[in-house]
């Protein structure tokens, strides 16, 4: 493959609900790129995205991949993104380097919950796009109920750039509104052809509505369109293609994906109106050194910088590491430093990644999609740049997880391969957690979903060999007293030879502090020098609460009494004596049971919100109130963690998929006494 400059280059990613066709629209793309002799199909598990065995297996993308593909002189750098919502890391960091976006969207099924996701997603960015209605040569398709759908959901600024001929299994393709021609399938390939004459009112009608959009730009070409003169082609389509990067057109265009048909008229589309990576706004970045903030534009004559915004793990080729050239260009062989963590590294591996395939090339311009391999250190939101000129990106914002579950080796031999293997694919996916809880014992993998946390554990069977089996995640509880007593605690031992003599007593109260050490001592009851002993005493009591081993907190416990023997008396003697205390206390305390409480954001369509606010106060959940957002409901509340182990799999199944949450631990809140021994019951077998 040639290098491509700049202005060369357009960076789109393909968006979609899962099953749309984003997989079948690549094989497309690369075909009619003559990057492929021929297409592959997902049933097949033979396509050039679709390569992890993973993924093969679901005949579904489980992870983002780079597609390249050559046309009439440019390089259009696809990136096919997973279409579930729970693989969101992916469609974060895709959307970080992109300027462009296919949305796919199924015929028969209209705006789906993924669609509306991934559009809010990339209006959030101003990244604009062209809607691809995909199968149109399926059974009972009605395009103009599809359009209204699109129209209705994804906003009025939708405009139809091609308007279908022959409907389902008669489906031939499509007039170009714009260029006024018919493309027509002759079960081989598409061609130009004149438009039928039944199609011309619908199509000139449209044509005038777009033109007549067009003319509203300028003085100029309003003149020309009152007068009745024509517009030449190229102010219309330089008139459409700012109006397309601005956000205030989105062109919807007709076909299918496994045909082929209405595909070429997209990379046609996809060069004419979406952006070069040097076009629209310069980049803001920090000086790795004093933290102001600076421009970088996407020029090759400015210091090299890059943004590596995947990570995979090959078992034989080790890490590679895909990243976008913000600024400058890179070379074999050229030394960067990065940015974020301060270490030099040379670039011995320098290739454009397709799919699994890797074509090696010497050099990249400012703008283009590229991968390193065999470069440790560099990790998912890494900056990379000119050793003389150090920036940092912001790294993008990833959500936290929703779901948790505990995880253990079936052979107990491969406990530190599992370690390994979990941190190895944590490089690939930033998104799921890691954590060893000591208190439960268990291995936690944190995700956004089931089928995210099943991703991962396939991936680390296939790749590592390490059979996993799954627990639910146990909850970690606290204990605490209610009140206030005081109590003596005496540790007498005497056999032959130094005893051992240590005495106290102590109050213990409730505290609003995990814990507090006080003492109230007077005339040397117990001598200074023992204090220590005796605060560490309580800290090692309080890891075991008296009913069921949790640790207690919220405690407050001060020292006001005691006695001493001048010979026998010793550090270890005072710290038994006041875990003796403790334990006495409570007897009397009235000891009870703290539970995990979580703040959460879920956010929904208004029709779910009496559903959710209802489910909530069935979870013992506190709402405090409701916040509008782009078109959805954000309830807020607090509620038990207990409540919410699998509320990810719940709220989709409520919301029609269309739900989504977040959660963050506040505090720990005493459990209703009807529960407490159910808690305790479970915890101590």
């Amino acid at each position: 493959m040639k290098e491509y400059t700049t202005k060369e280059i357009r960076n789109i990613a393909i968006l979609g609900h899962q099953g749309s066709g984003k997989t079948s629209m690549s094989e497309a793309l690369l075909f009619a790129g003559k990057a492929i002799d021929k297409k592959g199909e997902v049933e097949r598990k033979n396509t050039v995205s679709d390569y992890l065995v993973e993924e093969q297996l679901k005949l579904s993308s489980l992870s983002l991949s780079v597609l390249p593909v050559e046309w009439k002189d440019y390089k259009l750098n696809f990136i096919d993104v997973p279409g579930s919502d729970e693989f969101v890391g992916d469609l974060s960091q895709a959307l970080e380097v992109v300027k462009g976006a296919i949305i796919m969207v199924d015929s028969l099924k209209g705006v789906e919950v993924g669609t509306e996701r991934v559009w809010l997603e990339i209006r959030k960015r101003h990244i604009p796009a062209i809607i691809y209605v995909n199968k149109m040569d399926k059974e009972n398709v009605k395009f103009e109920k599809v359009l209204e759908d699109i129209r209705e959901k994804l906003g009025k600024k939708a405009v139809p750039f091609c308007w279908p001929i022959g409907k389902s299994e008669n489906f031939e393709g499509f007039v170009n509104v714009i260029e006024m021609k018919a493309r027509i399938f002759d079960g081989v390939d598409s061609h130009d052809a004149p438009i039928w004459d039944e199609k011309k009112p619908k199509v000139d009608e449209l044509h005038n509505m777009i033109l007549e959009s067009v003319a509203e730009t300028s003085e100029e070409l309003l003149d020309m369109f009152l007068s009745g003169e024509e517009i030449p082609e190229a102010k219309v389509k330089e008139a459409l293609r700012q109006g397309i990067m601005e956000g205030e057109l989105t062109p919807v265009i007709v076909g299918s994906a496994t045909k082929t048909i209405g595909v070429r008229t997209l990379l046609n589309m996809l060069i004419d109106y979406l952006p070069a990576p040097d076009e629209l706004r310069p980049l803001i970045v920090k000086d790795a050194k004093t933290g102001a903030e600076v421009e970088r534009h996407t020029h090759d004559d400015e210091p090299f910088s890059a943004y590596v915004f995947k990570t995979t793990v090959d078992p034989f080729l080790g890490q590679i590491n895909m990243l976008k050239i913000n600024s400058g260009t890179l070379k074999l062989g050229q030394e960067v430093v990065i940015s974020n963590k301060g270490e030099t590294k040379k670039i011995a591996n320098l290739f454009m990644p397709r799919g699994k395939m890797q074509i090696e090339c010497q050099s990249f311009h400012a703008g283009d999609i590229c991968a390193i391999a065999k470069l440790e250190g560099v990790e998912t939101g890494d900056t990379l740049s000119d050793p003389k000129n150090l920036v940092i990106y912001d790294s993008v914002t990833l959500p936290t997880p929703v779901i948790y579950i505990a995880v253990h080796p079936k052979n107990k031999n491969d406990e530190d391969k599992i370690s390994m293997a979990l941190n190895r694919i944590n490089l690939e996916d930033p998104t799921f957690e890691i954590r060893r809880n000591k208190e439960t014992s268990q291995l936690l993998l944190g995700g956004m979903g089931m089928t995210h946390l099943n991703y991962v554990l396939e991936r680390i069977k296939n790749m590592f060999k390490v059979d996993i089996d799954i627990d639910e995640q146990k909850i970690v509880y606290r204990e605490t007293i209610k009140k206030m007593v005081q109590a003596e605690g005496k540790h007498k031992k005497q056999s032959g030879g130094a005893g051992q003599f240590g005495h106290v007593w102590i109050k213990f109260e409730p505290s609003h502090t995990d814990f507090e050490f006080a003492e109230d001592v007077f005339g040397g009851a117990v001598p200074r020098n023992y204090f220590p002993a005796v605060e560490k005493g309580l800290l090692e009591a309080i890891e075991n609460g008296p009913l069921a081993g949790f640790p207690v907190i919220n405690l407050k416990a001060t020292l006001y009494d005691g006695s001493y023997h001048p010979v026998d008396s010793n550090e270890i003697s005072f710290k038994l004596a006041a875990a003796l205390a403790f334990k006495e206390a409570c007897k009397t305390a009235q000891p009870t049971i703290l539970e995990p409480i979580v703040k959460v954001q879920v956010t929904i369509k208004d029709q779910f919100v009496g559903d959710i606010m209802g489910d909530m106060n069935k979870r013992r959940g506190r709402v405090l109130g409701m916040e509008q957002t782009e078109g959805f409901q954000v309830v807020i509340a607090e509620v038990p963690e207990a409540e919410i182990v699998k509320y990810a799999i719940d709220l989709k199944a409520m919301t029609q998929g269309s739900g989504s949450f977040t959660r963050e631990f506040l505090r720990y809140e005493e459990v209703p006494h009807h529960l407490i021994d159910k808690i305790v019951e479970a915890y101590k077998k």
